[in-house]
């Protein structure tokens, strides 16, 4: 996409934002047109780590955080980097809580040891592992809040260093430096919960 529409497609996505946050619902029937594309290649792009044998497909992902997102009108969106954002943690507790259901059903699956690179090819099959990430990364989100803002953003929304940065209004360095922290430290957190 070339910049200037890149920038108009930005420019058109938060001014809809901001009237559907004021109470007009057919600027989130138009959101959803022009965002829908975007966020089905998020999904497409996490999904893509899993197994083939996965239970949750891409449209079901995008459909379900959908959803969730419909609930949050009153969210005072800022930008639509803000909204996929927020779209990056909504899927996260979407994978995590298909995740969890699952393993109710499973009842007593076995946890292992992962690395952070093992981790970064999660399934639906791998539901413990991906439980045992959000579990991580809730431990983080209480030691280093904006660290695991960079993790969903980057590991679940896909977004770049650069849309990171103008998110949480802090420099692209301090973003890679967020990351290389955040990977370090979850590594360790998830090798210290060892086999259960």
């Amino acid at each position: 996409m070339a910049k200037a529409d890149e920038a108009r497609s930005s420019e058109e996505v938060t001014a809809l934002l901001q009237a559907w946050s004021g109470g007009d619902r057919s600027a989130f029937d138009k959101l959803a047109h022009i965002v829908y594309a975007e966020l089905r290649r998020l999904a497409l792009n996490y999904m893509s780590r899993e197994r083939r044998d996965r239970t949750l497909q891409p449209t079901a992902l995008v459909h379900e955080a959908y959803l969730r997102l419909a609930d949050l009108q009153s969210m005072g969106w800022q930008s639509r980097v803000h909204f996929f954002a927020m779209s990056a943690q909504v899927m996260r507790r979407v994978l995590v809580d298909f995740a969890r259901s699952r393993q109710r059903h499973k009842r007593g699956g076995n946890q292992q040891r992962l690395s952070l690179d093992e981790c970064a090819n999660l399934g639906t099959g791998h539901d413990a592992a991906l439980i045992a990430l959000d579990d991580a990364l809730t431990a983080l989100a209480e030691a280093h809040a904006r660290k695991c803002r960079v993790v969903e953003m980057k590991f679940f929304g896909g977004l770049s260093n650069e849309e990171i940065a103008a998110s949480l209004h802090i420099s692209c360095d301090t973003v890679s430096r967020d990351w290389n922290f955040a990977k370090l430290w979850l590594l360790r957190e998830l090798s210290a919960k060892g086999p259960q």
